[in-house]
């Protein structure tokens, strides 16, 4: 537990430091990724719902960001406490989209994914900051349409231009 406690602190440590070296949220979704997932963008996602292609679209961020809004559909998954069993029952030829915040934890979780033989996973780029504000819904806990969206933290909410930042 202690040794989880200190994973976590030092990628909350890390990431937010990350988030202060960029000039724009552009910029900062070209380079926070890797790139071992290929991207798909919240447009072409959007695309993706309106044709009602049958996809799996997985949260990757914590339960309490999730709970505060997701998009919706999205299955939790937990970044931190990630376990494959969660899909034992998902063919995995099956389109995986997968976000968090900006896409840094969804490609993690993404790569975990093809380690385990899925073969269409694809991650968000820019995640559920780049969805809102391209002025996409996002919904709360109850299924409910929400302005609010997790911003993980105050250098990272910086990213976010519309909607309503919750912390905590």
């Amino acid at each position: 537990m202690k040794k989880q406690f200190i994973i976590i602190l030092f990628l909350g440590f890390t990431l937010s430091v990350a988030s202060q070296n960029y000039v724009s949220f552009d910029e900062m979704k070209e380079n926070i990724v890797s790139k071992t997932i290929p991207l798909i963008s919240v447009q072409e996602l959007k695309k993706v719902e309106n044709t009602k292609a049958k996809f799996l679209l997985i949260d990757t961020r914590e339960k309490a960001e999730y709970e505060v809004s997701h998009i919706k559909g999205a299955k939790f998954i937990s970044y931190d406490n990630f376990n494959i069993k969660d899909l034992k029952e998902v063919d995995k030829e099956t389109i995986v989209i997968v976000y968090c915040s900006v896409g840094y934890r969804s490609e993690k979780v993404g790569e975990k994914l093809k380690k385990e033989g899925f073969k269409k996973v694809m991650n968000l780029k820019g995640g559920i900051f780049d969805w809102v504000n391209w002025g996409f819904p996002v919904y709360d806990i109850e299924g409910n349409e929400t302005e609010k969206i997790h911003a993980y933290d105050k250098s990272w909410g910086k990213w976010l231009t519309k909607g309503e930042k919750v912390y905590g």
